[in-house]
């Protein structure tokens, strides 16, 4: 870790690896995935890390209109937010600040906060029951753009070439600015092994190790954050939307997970049918059967389902195969302590606390009723026959919604205070979507009709 750490009435002094710190960011997730927090001079921390911070609570059903859609009916108490010092490193990228994760907890017995990261800790508590761990390593996808007035959304595709997918170096990263993000990422053990272009136009994908269930939410959180932040510090603008260009595919958060027993994986089963365990087939089976309430969660927004489309690599139907990068579950070719799941409908701008969540209860739900998935699929899951093909996703954020308030099962696993409070935000933005007249109306209708 950058950030040294010794003990000063029991609280920590602070030095980071370019000097002292002077400010300790304090960060925790709101649902939508966005860092909220407070920057705390670091003479103050030794009593903030004691009595936490508070915010108002409404903060977590806010929507990204900045419309407070919950919490006006409670009188809008507040939440405490309480630094987790084992998350506290040195941010390179900025020299004199040090950040820290944070633990959310109500006020004097009131009521609840929408925590998305002790979602995760929930989540992990199922599996232990279970006699197993989890273990999770997200992939994200982001595009990294040049401000632009002129263009749609303010932005223009930085690195603007077809065909870079899979190369690396200044051509497609000027300034070497994913580059050494990586490297500081990795330097303060957030997990960053690799980074190369990806596949679209100025796309870029930054591989972070597997991790116990919380550390890898933890690690995707920061990564989201980070690349922002390292963006905005070059005059950039770092989006993980879904689909912000009209002519090139979407960002996705495709998130692995392996079930571990004394260390073992217990996924893997030599000899059986595809060397996969049963453990394993149950897991499936509970994503599957909770796959369309799952998209709420993993696809959040309006336009997540712009990137939901045949022949896009992104799935458009509840299966599952072996290496086959069309279904909605994925099981890897490799063996042994590698063997795990893939589930790849996720769309970038997913929070990654509540996709993690959301998944291993669904799995959860398999594994404790010994659910049974359907075939695997082989082929083309795009154009395979409708017998075999599974069930069609929900196809916009609505229906998701309407899935993930049906869902009683998943609704149960995560809690009131956070499916409640996302389903009211998430119906408040589809409502505003929904009277709000396009420049794509605008084009196809007002000189015609």
């Amino acid at each position: 870790m950058a950030t040294q750490v010794r003990s000063v009435n029991g609280l920590p002094e602070l030095r980071g690896t370019t000097g002292p710190i002077t400010t300790v960011r304090v960060l925790y997730s709101d649902l939508h995935g966005v860092a909220r927090g407070k920057d705390v001079p670091v003479q103050e921390f030794d009593r903030v890390a004691e009595s936490g911070l508070g915010f108002c609570a409404a903060v977590m059903g806010t929507d990204l209109a900045h419309t407070p859609v919950v919490g006006g009916e409670e009188g809008y108490p507040d939440l405490v937010a309480k630094p987790d010092l084992s998350t506290l490193v040195s941010l390179p990228w900025e020299p004199g600040v040090a950040c820290c994760l944070a633990d959310l907890h109500p006020v004097h017995g009131g009521p609840p906060p929408a925590d998305a990261r002790g979602s995760v800790r929930d989540a992990v508590a199922v599996f232990e029951e279970l006699g197993f761990a989890p273990v999770v390593a997200p992939e994200l996808e982001f595009f990294l753009c040049d401000l632009d007035p002129d263009a749609p959304g303010g932005i223009r595709r930085r690195v603007d070439r077809l065909s870079m997918v899979y190369t690396v170096g200044p051509q497609v990263d000027p300034g070497g600015i994913v580059r050494k993000l990586t490297e500081d990422l990795a330097s303060i053990g957030l997990g960053a092994f690799a980074v190369n272009h990806e596949f679209m136009n100025s796309q870029y994908e930054i591989n972070q190790h597997h991790a116990d269930a919380l550390t890898a939410a933890d690690n995707a959180f920061r990564l989201k954050a980070a690349v922002k932040d390292v963006a905005a510090l070059n005059g950039l603008v770092a989006t993980f939307m879904g689909k912000p260009f009209n002519d090139q595919g979407g960002s996705g958060t495709h998130v692995h997970v392996s079930l571990e027993q004394d260390g073992v994986n217990v996924f893997d089963a030599p000899g059986a049918a595809d060397e996969v365990s049963d453990t394993l087939r149950h897991f499936v089976a509970g994503v599957l059967a909770h796959a369309p309430a799952l998209m709420a969660l993993l696809n959040p927004t309006i336009n997540s389902y712009r990137r939901l489309v045949p022949d896009s690599l992104a799935p458009t139907h509840a299966n599952w195969g072996h290496d086959n990068r069309s279904t909605f579950v994925r099981i890897p070719a490799e063996r042994g302590r590698a063997t795990r799941v893939e589930v790849r409908v996720g769309d970038g701008a997913a929070n990654p606390y509540l996709a993690v969540s959301a998944l291993l209860q669904a799995g959860a739900h398999g594994v404790r009723e010994r659910l049974e998935p359907p075939a695997p699929l082989s082929g083309d899951a795009y154009h395979a026959e409708e017998a075999v093909i599974g069930a069609p996703l929900p196809r916009t954020l609505e229906a998701s919604l309407d899935a993930l308030e049906q869902d009683t099962v998943l609704r149960a696993a995560l809690g009131e205070p956070i499916v409640a409070t996302f389903l009211a935000m998430k119906r408040f933005e589809v409502e505003r979507h929904r009277s709000h007249v396009s420049d794509w109306e605008l084009a196809e209708y007002v000189h015609h009709v």
